[in-house]
């Protein structure tokens, strides 16, 4: 029961919130690489953040009783055929409210450095982009967990873009895009050329009508 700045993610907030304050004063153009290790595992996090998923109010996900009829058995190569590991359902639920409390912490980290950017008033002049490597399954298709799967949930990641003055800045996009779309989209939202042999391409359109027809792929 500690504050966040006794776990690493908490100190990494501080030292990017110190970085920040720097670049600030400096008035210059800057960039600001923000890696918080949560939720990954171990799961453990300040007690405040298990406290708002109380045990008693968790489920396990519902699967329909033939889920893994027409799943070839190399579905599974990576990760472990057996439902839940084959714990009891007691340590799974603590798994998954494990989990939950993990994300709270890294979202409550992230809420300190938008406060930042919005005190500091670099939100009009500041691109924002917040992604994970990857999904994570927490007991779905009748006890998957983990990741290494090519089912929805471990195959999707978060990828939330902001940039100013975009018009669909807090809409979301069902459209399909992939990381490698980072680079040049950055670099055309700075007025840059990028590199003309590199894979992805710009999303600034998605930016600015997140409901258009995309035609994305993902490989």
């Amino acid at each position: 029961d500690i504050s966040d700045d006794g776990y690493p993610d908490g100190l990494i907030l501080k030292s990017a919130l110190d970085e920040l304050k720097r670049l600030k004063e400096e008035e210059k153009p800057f960039f600001l690489g923000v890696g918080f290790f949560k939720p990954h595992l171990p799961f453990n996090a300040p007690k405040k953040y298990w406290d708002l998923y109380p045990i008693e109010k968790i489920r396990m996900p519902y699967a329909p009783e033939d889920d893994r009829a027409d799943v070839p058995k190399s579905a599974f190569a990576h990760n472990c055929p057996i439902p839940n590991y084959g714990l009891a359902e007691s340590d799974v639920l603590k798994a998954k409210q494990a989990y939950y409390a993990n994300v709270s912490f890294v979202d409550a980290q992230v809420g300190r450095l938008l406060d930042a950017l919005e005190s500091m008033n670099l939100m009009d002049s500041t691109m924002i982009v917040f992604w994970s490597d990857h999904g994570y399954h927490l007991g779905e298709h009748q006890g998957i967990w983990q990741k290494r799967c090519l089912f929805e949930e471990s195959a999707s990641a978060p990828m939330i873009f902001y940039a100013p003055g975009a018009r669909g800045n807090g809409t979301a996009s069902q459209e399909i895009v992939e990381f490698v779309d980072l680079y040049p989209t950055i670099a055309e939202l700075c007025g840059l050329s990028p590199l003309q042999d590199v894979e992805g391409k710009s999303i600034v359109p998605l930016l600015e009508s997140p409901r258009m027809s995309w035609h994305g792929e993902a490989f």
